[in-house]
């Protein structure tokens, strides 16, 4: 049955918090491409998937408490992160593969995938792929587009950036203008500048999450990785919509959503669980990541759930 909470955001009080690691925790060979992932803890497994610009280690204050009860993976996407900057077609198929085929080969038994914007959609996308290997989902102000193209859920790059520079423009113009937004959008103070932006209590933005955004960025890919994103992913998602993915969902779902966020607000979580009756709503008072924002809170919130979806229940609530 659908529910809906407001949590109020409390104090940190000092989480623990995943060690920094320049050269990563873990790894594993997809279709020859190196992918990064992180593992703690034992239990029923978690899966925790980053959103753009990303990776693993934006799960630091989720992952040590999660495992504590739960066996937690954390990966990184296909192009972001330490993962490989592969020069491939991207598109929603391709993360859906790879989070499926972690799943199969590494995971090995029926887990909670969790998803925050892009690892949000990724996660509905894997979940209707291999049903039998996803207990629920969890979805974090997820990216994704409804069939009409409604604009509460449009953000900048899918809107003023198609309409305004890519659209008239040839690729090879379409190459240095992503290419410099590449450049600007890499250096330090822009990105504490965006997630100042998006992060409606910036204090967790640190030179931790920095690092773990710059480092991946400076691979002599990542450009040509930023090019094929934004032209084959970020400019068609309409070919991809959440109508339809929920129409082919059968877990339970969870959405906790920050309310604050000036990308993907509360009309779209609200829109969502109008389509999906197995939804559960907990509205929190955050920015765009409230998994990094107030992590104290959504750990509680998801632990909650997670203890209420037994897989005898998850299995009901597939047949």
């Amino acid at each position: 049955m659908a529910s809906t909470l407001t949590v109020e955001p409390e104090p940190s009080q000092g989480l623990e918090r995943l060690p920094y690691k320049p050269d990563g925790y873990n790894y594993w060979t997809w279709r020859g491409h190196k992918i990064h992932y992180v593992v703690q803890g034992e239990g029923s497994p978690i899966v925790l998937i980053h959103g753009f610009g990303a990776s693993a280690f934006h799960w630091r204050y989720n992952i040590p408490e999660l495992a504590k009860t739960h066996k937690v993976y954390a990966l990184d996407l296909l192009g972001f992160g330490w993962s490989d900057k592969a020069l491939v077609e991207y598109n929603a198929m391709v993360w859906k593969e790879q989070v499926v085929d972690f799943l199969k080969e590494i995971v090995k038994e029926p887990s909670v995938l969790v998803g925050n914007s892009l690892g949000g959609f990724t996660a509905l996308v894997a979940a209707t792929g291999l049903p039998e290997l996803v207990n629920g989902v969890v979805l974090l102000n997820s990216a994704g587009q409804f069939g009409d193209g409604s604009k509460e859920q449009k953000t900048f790059e899918e809107t003023s950036l198609q309409k305004f520079i890519l659209k008239p423009l040839k690729e090879v113009f379409q190459r240095v203008v992503l290419g410099f937004i590449f450049w600007q959008s890499k250096q330090p103070n822009r990105i504490v500048s965006v997630l100042k932006s998006v992060y409606k209590d910036s204090s967790n933005v640190d030179e931790y999450l920095v690092e773990s955004i710059t480092r991946p960025a400076a691979d002599p890919n990542a450009r040509e990785v930023y090019y094929r994103l934004m032209t084959g992913f970020m400019m068609n998602q309409s070919k991809y919509t959440l109508d339809a993915v929920l129409s082919e969902l059968s877990c339970p779902l969870l959405l906790l959503w920050g309310n604050l966020d000036p990308w993907v607000g509360p009309a779209k979580a609200n829109r969502i669980k109008d389509l999906y009756p197995k939804t559960t709503l907990v509205n929190l008072q955050a920015g765009h990541c409230p998994h990094d924002e107030i992590p104290e809170l959504v750990n509680k919130a998801l632990l909650n759930w997670l203890s209420n979806l037994t897989p005898e229940e998850a299995f009901l609530q597939t047949v």
